[in-house]
C-alpha cells in the first residue's frame, strides 16, 4: 500500500464523508508508520511525504481551513521528519514536491479496492454521499478528475493567515456563556 491506495481511500470515502458531516475543526493524531521507510511489521508501506503533504492540503479545505496535526510517533526518524515537514508546508500553503505522475495514472491495488467496496457498501447507508464515488474505488486519481471527480484541493489561501491577533472571532452580544448570563 502507498500513495495510489492512500488518495484513493481520500478520494471515494474520506473526503466525501468530511464534506458532507461538515465539521468546525479537524484534528488529526498524525503517525507516520505508513510512510516510506518504516520496514514491516513497524509499518511496511510506502506513503511519500509529498502524498502525507497532498492529504494535509486536502483536509484543509474542510472547516475553514482550521486543522491541527498532532505528532503521534513512528520509528524511522527520516520518515517522520521529512512527512511531517510536508504536512507543515502544506498547513502553511507552501509549495510542495508533486506526486509522481505514475502515481496519478496508477489504479490502486485488488486488496485496496477490495477494502474500499466494502467501506463504501456498509458506511453508505450511514452517508448518502459515498453512492456517487461507489463505482469510481479502481479508477486512477487522473481518470477520476478526468470524469469530473475533484481531489485537488483550492489554491491555499493560506490556513494560517485566518490567525490574526486580537481578531474578533465572537458575535457581538455573545461574549459571555449563555450559563453565565443573569435569567
Amino acid at each position: 500500500m502507498g500513495d495510489v491506495e492512500y488518495l484513493a481511500a481520500f478520494r471515494t470515502v474520506i473526503m466525501p464523508i468530511a464534506e458532507e458531516f461538515c465539521p468546525d475543526l479537524v484534528m488529526v493524531s498524525a503517525g507516520f508508520d505508513a510512510a516510506t521507510g518504516h520496514p514491516p511489521p513497524l509499518g511496511g508501506y510506502n506513503v511519500t511525504p509529498a502524498c502525507f503533504g497532498q492529504l494535509t492540503r486536502l483536509l484543509g479545505t474542510l472547516a475553514g481551513g482550521k486543522v491541527a496535526l498532532v505528532l503521534e510517533g513512528g520509528y524511522d526518524l527520516a520518515s517522520i521528519c521529512d512527512s511531517a515537514e510536508e504536512c507543515v508546508r502544506a498547513l502553511l500553503g507552501d509549495p510542495s514536491p508533486q506526486i509522481s505522475e505514475e502515481t496519478l495514472l496508477s489504479k490502486p491495488n485488488f486488496n485496496c479496492v477490495q477494502s474500499l467496496e466494502e467501506v463504501v457498501r456498509i458506511q453508505m447507508k450511514f452517508w448518502p454521499c459515498l453512492r456517487r464515488t461507489a463505482a469510481t474505488i479502481s479508477w486512477s486519481l487522473v481518470e477520476a478528475q478526468q470524469r469530473g471527480e475533484r481531489l485537488q484541493p483550492e489554491p491555499p489561501v493560506g490556513q494560517m493567515a485566518s490567525l490574526s491577533v486580537g481578531a474578533r472571532t465572537v458575535p457581538a452580544g455573545l461574549e459571555e456563556e449563555p450559563m453565565d448570563q443573569d435569567k
